[in-house]
């Protein structure tokens, strides 16, 4: 596996920066998770709903193909269950941006109206929700943010980046990128906020997640129509100032993975209507190799989680709270279970997805965002994302 341990330790003092042939110290600064904001949209979808919408289209799709299940041209699709749901994931309900679109037996996908150019797009606008509550959170105003990473498992356009328009409707300084690590997006996307406030180039960072998965998930088939959910995060990494010192959570250190692999993957995207050659529509959206990936995953992100520790010269039973990226109840617990050497305690390692579902790289955030504010000053405790690419993404955070 190729790793990058990237902000390996904020106790560090100074770095060697070259200007012109002379060597001079920079001072590094303390990054402080500050604040955090959540947007949830307001209509949710049982898996009730869910699976009765599902065997509509399915009863009807294998009516339709009747002759071709029968002479073993085509196979028969299984039909959907909330026994299957809850055992393969934990997962009971998830909110969705438009609920009529999903459910619609003859449709199977949001309504998504297309706007114009003049009106913030679908992301901006719900990525300006979350940061609102952030910087609430964060005592700030949207002036004093001088960057904006906007950072999603998918993007609804290639440019202008979404991420320079919610910097221009904030009123926010300084600069804005777009990033994708697909499910480990906003972790990364802290780690690179991080980089910015340690060293100098800026000063306030808000790291943005818009993630509308119901726009590319598969609402066709049994085993992927249940995993995905919308919702939006944010959060606002500062510099902090040793005169002033700010609230919240110091970043004590971040640690990025990446393996590449195709058991979990999505093909949409710009070259499609070029593609020569035969492709089925259910491989130009989210799929994966579920199996594979519980087996592959969860080992990986355990011993990443210990090695991070183990650099920070921390102890599993030292940690307060895991916020565990929100896919599969089954990993969570596999994790939290090989990290601290015991069943987790209730609390330790909270869980979202039940009433969220999968939410890529919100999961974690959301997790954190509802579960924080009970734990003391000197608290310690570990932000943990991991999914498609593969890509393990983990922040280290100790209460102020």
């Amino acid at each position: 596996m190729a790793e990058i341990v990237v902000g390996a330790s904020l106790n560090r003092h100074s770095v060697e920066c070259p200007a012109s042939s002379i060597q001079k110290e920079c001072l590094v600064k303390q990054a402080v998770l500050t604040g955090s904001g959540l947007w949830t949209p307001d209509e949710g979808i049982t898996n009730a709903e869910l699976v009765a919408s599902l065997s509509q289209a399915v009863e009807a799709w294998n009516s339709e193909n009747a002759e071709a299940i029968e002479s073993g041209e085509l196979e028969e699709r299984d039909l959907p269950s909330e026994r299957f749901i809850v055992r393969a994931s934990g997962v009971h309900h998830r909110y969705v941006i438009d609920k009529a679109g999903v459910l619609d037996p003859k449709r199977l996908r949001p309504h998504l109206p297309l706007r114009s150019e003049e009106e913030d797009s679908i992301q901006c606008e719900i990525a300006l929700k979350a940061i609102g509550e952030a910087l609430e959170q964060a005592g700030r105003k949207a002036e004093d943010v001088d960057a904006v990473i906007v950072a999603c498992s998918n993007l609804q356009r290639a440019y202008p980046a979404v991420s320079v328009e919610v910097q221009s409707a904030l009123g926010a300084g300084g600069w804005a990128y777009d990033m994708n690590v697909a499910c480990s997006s906003a972790t990364f996307g802290i780690q690179a906020a991080v980089d910015a406030v340690r060293c100098g180039s800026a000063t306030c960072v808000a790291v943005v997640s818009p993630e509308i998965t119901s726009a590319h998930n598969n609402f066709e088939l049994r085993d992927y129509h249940f995993i995905f959910g919308d919702a939006c995060t944010a959060v606002i990494v500062e510099a902090d100032d040793p005169e002033s010192p700010r609230d919240g959570w110091t970043v004590k250190s971040t640690r990025l993975q990446t393996l590449y692999s195709n058991n979990i993957r999505n093909d949409f995207g710009f070259m499609n209507p070029s593609e020569d050659g035969e492709r089925h529509p259910h491989e130009r959206v989210f799929r994966q190799r579920g199996r594979k990936v519980f087996k592959e995953v969860c080992p990986m992100v355990a011993k990443h989680i210990e090695a991070h520790l183990e650099e920070e010269g921390c102890k599993a039973d030292s940690l307060a709270r895991m916020w565990l990226h929100q896919a599969n109840l089954g990993m969570n617990e596999l994790i939290s279970k090989k990290v601290l050497g015991r069943e987790p305690s209730e609390g330790e390692a909270p869980v979202v997805l039940d009433e969220y579902a999968n939410t890529s790289s919100a999961g974690s955030v959301i997790a954190f965002h509802k579960f924080n504010s009970d734990l003391a000053s000197g608290a310690l405790g570990v932000l943990c994302s991991f999914g498609a690419g593969y890509s393990i993404g983990s922040v280290l955070l100790e209460r102020r």
